[in-house]
């Protein structure tokens, strides 16, 4: 089974979301493929059907793309000073779906990207020392990212500045890349958003492999009326991705991703659900799996010099900050 490291997607679609993974293949770093034909897959809020009202002009669609674009910029950025807790889950397909890994974990922010502190493993708690030993290696972590004058923390900067970066400019880029269809109204716990479907533009030129990547995928995104923040996004692989000419790699066609998300701190909103559902072949090797990601707790800590105080509070107190779920 192939691995990846925790991905913080956020929405301006689940199409980023999606793309993450595809950047962990690319970059040779193991990354799961995910679906879920068992009631797994089934949306995990309450839905409402609104009254039909008049669809908005093409100005206003234009409008509500400008602010979501704004919003995920604005949240992408947010989230690097924030924790959560992550419930992966992977599991086959098929009717009788079982679980083959169960595994919780402390996300916290480190100034260079994440570091995942695992709280339980198969219904079985973290070892207090063991838990210890992963907070340390948080602090040294924070403490590195301070040195401004060490190479290797220019090394790390550079590295996620360039991330930042091409996200930053592919999230731009999904105005130009995609159509949008309004096609309704509905009540997603408790928001009323309008649904829009995305298809790629046929004028659409990419200008790189990862907007390429775009015109192989299709996506229906729930965003708040009141806010224009995505509610929940749902994006489908239409044709196959390849990477190196297929030589590398491929994405099968048929792969499906969805995603919900939720305000966590006033006007800053962030995934609370992840659900994959993609295989394909890396070299020789085919892969089919499947996980569900629930995301909560999150809890804004700072950048790295406030986050080296929580951590270093949390060292010397004798509980852990963090209660496992």
């Amino acid at each position: 089974m192939f691995r990846r490291t925790s991905t913080a997607v956020l929405p301006a679609t689940l199409v980023i979301t999606a793309l993450a993974f595809v950047s962990h293949f690319l970059s040779a770093e193991a990354f799961p493929v995910q679906t879920s034909p068992s009631s797994k897959s089934l949306p995990s809020g309450a839905w409402s059907s609104d009254a039909p009202e008049a669809p908005p002009s093409d100005a206003e669609i234009t409008a509500h793309a400008e602010k979501l674009v704004s919003n995920q910029h604005k949240n992408d950025e947010a989230l690097s000073e924030y924790e959560r807790i992550e419930h992966h889950v992977d599991f086959t397909a098929g009717p009788n779906s079982r679980t083959i890994e169960d595994k919780v974990y402390r996300i916290v922010p480190t100034g260079s990207g994440t570091l995942k502190i695992l709280l339980k493993d198969n219904g079985t708690t973290t070892d207090p020392a063991e838990y210890r030993r992963q907070l340390q290696a948080w602090q040294d972590v924070l403490q590195l990212m301070l040195r401004s004058s060490d190479p290797g923390t220019k090394i790390a900067y550079e590295k996620y500045d360039r991330r930042n970066r091409q996200r930053a400019e592919l999230v731009d880029s999904m105005v130009d890349s995609f159509e949008a269809k309004w096609t309704g109204r509905e009540t997603h716990n408790g928001r009323s958003c309008n649904i829009f479907e995305l298809a790629p533009k046929s004028d659409f030129h990419p200008h790189t492999l990862m907007q390429d990547a775009l015109t192989h995928i299709t996506a229906i995104i729930w965003v708040d009326r009141e806010t224009d923040q995505m509610v929940r996004g749902e994006a489908h692989i239409t044709r196959d991705i390849s990477f190196g000419g297929g030589i590398l790699g491929k994405v099968y066609r048929g792969g499906v991703f969805s995603m919900e998300q939720a305000e966590v701190s006033p006007g800053i909103w962030e995934p609370t659900r992840y659900q994959y559902d993609f295989g394909g072949r890396k070299f020789v090797f085919s892969f089919d799996e499947h996980e569900v990601v629930e995301a909560s707790r999150y809890r804004r800590v700072g950048p790295p010099k406030d986050a080296l105080v929580v951590v270093q509070n949390e060292l010397a107190s004798s509980k852990p900050l963090v209660e496992v779920p």
